[in-house]
């Protein structure tokens, strides 16, 4: 594995009196694609927001590029190169296309320009000036993608980016995120589409019951579906 870029170890997090992860422990290389896979419930979004510090309550370590981050607010985290792409997109309806790109600050040196991401996504050009609540899914979720390149994080945090998208649009996000990976981004992706996942990842971390239970690399997922079947319930 490359230079490690995020290392968790113990990470618990809580919800008001709700205990959802318990010890979860996972590392990341420099520029690799890594996926949280696991049934719903599993705690792979808590698993996102914990390594943010968007709980109301961590315990554990998160290291990003060797620096402990566990007592760090959420916009300390964000300035050290690691954005966010939450499930629900966070689209601003009020706000058009190329106006809902421009909000997010940038955090490091090295954010894409808008040019840059309407290369990667012409569906935006041709929509800049479409308000936020006259875009499809597809055109949402892009969007919610575009927007968290601008901010020069180097490290993307991708939750379900796939979930209810036509498979045509499944199959560009996924030419997006594999194009994103060879710029040399750092990706970690929730995915429940484990065929979906299977096509970008290095490797695939399960989890369970707010712990990770396996980690199954790229080259061993066809002798191991048997194994990812159960643990999905597919």
């Amino acid at each position: 594995m490359a230079e490690t870029l995020l290392k968790v170890d113990g990470l618990q997090a809580w919800y008001g009196e709700s205990h959802i992860l318990h010890g979860v422990g996972f590392e990341i290389g420099r520029g690799e694609l890594v996926t949280l896979l696991g049934r719903n419930g599993a705690g792979k979004t808590t698993t996102l927001k914990a390594v943010m510090g968007i709980v109301e309550r961590r315990t554990g370590s998160v290291k990003l590029g060797g620096r402990e981050t566990i007592r760090d607010a959420s916009n300390a985290i964000a300035r050290q190169g690691i954005a966010y792409c939450p499930e629900e997109r966070g689209i601003f309806s009020s706000l058009n296309v190329e106006e809902n790109m421009l909000l997010p600050p940038q955090v490091k040196a090295g954010g894409m320009s808008l040019d840059e991401i309407y290369q990667l996504f012409p569906n935006l050009k041709e929509r800049r000036r479409s308000q936020g609540t006259k875009l499809s899914g597809g055109e949402q979720q892009m969007l919610a993608i575009g927007r968290i390149l601008r901010t020069g994080a180097d490290m993307l945090l991708l939750d379900e980016p796939t979930e209810g998208l036509a498979p045509v649009i499944v199959q560009r996000i996924g030419e997006v995120i594999r194009t994103l990976k060879s710029r040399g981004f750092t990706i970690l992706l929730v995915e429940q589409n484990f065929r979906f996942a299977a096509t970008v990842a290095d490797r695939h971390y399960v989890m369970e019951d707010g712990r990770v239970v396996d980690m199954i690399a790229a080259g061993d997922v066809q002798a191991n579906v048997g194994k990812l079947q159960a643990y999905l319930g597919v």
